[in-house]
């Protein structure tokens, strides 16, 4: 008799809604919450990948208009895709003054870098860019913007090899295929040589620049990240936006030293006055606005880098589904 009046109490404790009714609340005001975050964040997401398509695509398509134009300083072509930092200073002022004081409590338990070593990073990865924005250049000079725009989707390639030698970044079997796949694109536009170019005999040359290039943009993209991880130990928006206007500034100031230690300055004005009107998407504007050819090559080597880039999202968005189960099986049994 005793035992089943126990049997009833524990069954009346575990449907009592008076008892269960806060919890299950409680939890499905959470769900719901981790839900609407998911669904943000992902916007986010697409919203910041169309910004960077479509300023890789227009920057891609002017600076090709800047060469049909009759454009020949490299430097300056080098100078332009880090010359927008000063856009970020009021956007960082913004920032820093609507930092609330928990925030700035929050920050000021990690220790801060000395401006010695962040100067040190600054300066080293600002060099490293103007070297890369050089090499940029010079492949947009020598290969037609359609092919030059196909070879630095290799970028992924060498993003993933990079990171995980240097960010401890897992291989997968998506990740490999994306490797192959774009190794493969650049493999098939390496082999056909395209008389569209505006320097046809220097298209070896082109290509070879234009992927030591997307291989050291990829390694500057994985040091940045080491630096967060090792020097500066702490990764947000501020710090971000501080690291790309430095860097952005270190690389400007490079750049424009070049532009005349080279002797170019001197023609620019007559550039100005001669002219006569003053990541896989760009492939398909080049077709429509410079009129190259598409040729059956191209067309494959477009879609091996298509299926190559699928891949890479795909594998991150497999790693975000796994941590985010993770994190909820956390919440439901802390």
């Amino acid at each position: 008799m005793a035992e089943a009046q126990e049997l009833k109490l524990h069954i009346r404790e575990q449907v009592d809604p008076a008892r269960s009714s806060p919890n299950v609340a409680a939890f499905a005001q959470s769900q719901s919450s981790s839900k609407l975050r998911k669904w943000q964040w992902w916007f986010l997401v697409f919203f910041y990948s169309f910004l960077i398509l479509a300023g890789q695509t227009s920057g891609t398509l002017l600076g090709r208009f800047y060469y049909n134009q009759g454009g020949k300083s490299l430097w300056m072509a080098t100078i332009v895709p880090s010359s927008g930092f000063p856009l970020l200073v009021p956007l960082l002022l913004i920032l820093r003054s609507s930092s609330t004081a928990s925030a700035a409590a929050a920050a000021a338990t990690v220790s801060r870098p000395s401006i010695a070593k962040l100067a040190t990073i600054y300066i080293g990865l600002g060099l490293i860019g103007t070297g890369d924005n050089l090499m940029y250049s010079y492949g947009l000079l020598y290969l037609p913007v359609s092919t030059f725009s196909l070879v630095c989707a290799t970028q992924l390639a060498f993003n993933a090899v990079f990171s995980y030698f240097l960010n401890s970044q897992k291989f997968t079997p998506f990740i490999f295929n994306s490797i192959i796949l774009l190794t493969l694109a650049a493999a098939l536009l390496g082999v056909h040589s395209d008389g569209g170019s505006a320097s046809g005999h220097k298209y070896p040359l082109g290509l070879a620049l234009t992927l030591a290039a997307s291989a050291v943009f990829s390694l500057i993209l994985s040091l940045t990240q080491l630096a967060f991880q090792k020097v500066i130990k702490t990764e947000n928006v501020t710090v971000v936006m501080e690291m790309i206007l430095w860097t952005g500034l270190v690389s400007t100031v490079a750049s424009v030293v070049g532009l005349f230690a080279g002797g170019e300055w001197k023609g620019i004005h007559e550039e100005f006055i001669g002219s006569e009107n003053g990541l896989p998407l760009v492939p398909i504007f080049a077709v429509v606005f410079f009129h190259e050819r598409m040729d059956g090559v191209k067309a494959v080597a477009l879609l091996i880098a298509i299926l190559g880039f699928v891949n890479y999202v795909y594998q991150h968005f497999l790693d975000d589904t796994k941590e985010k189960r993770a994190m909820t099986t956390r919440d439901e049994h802390p």
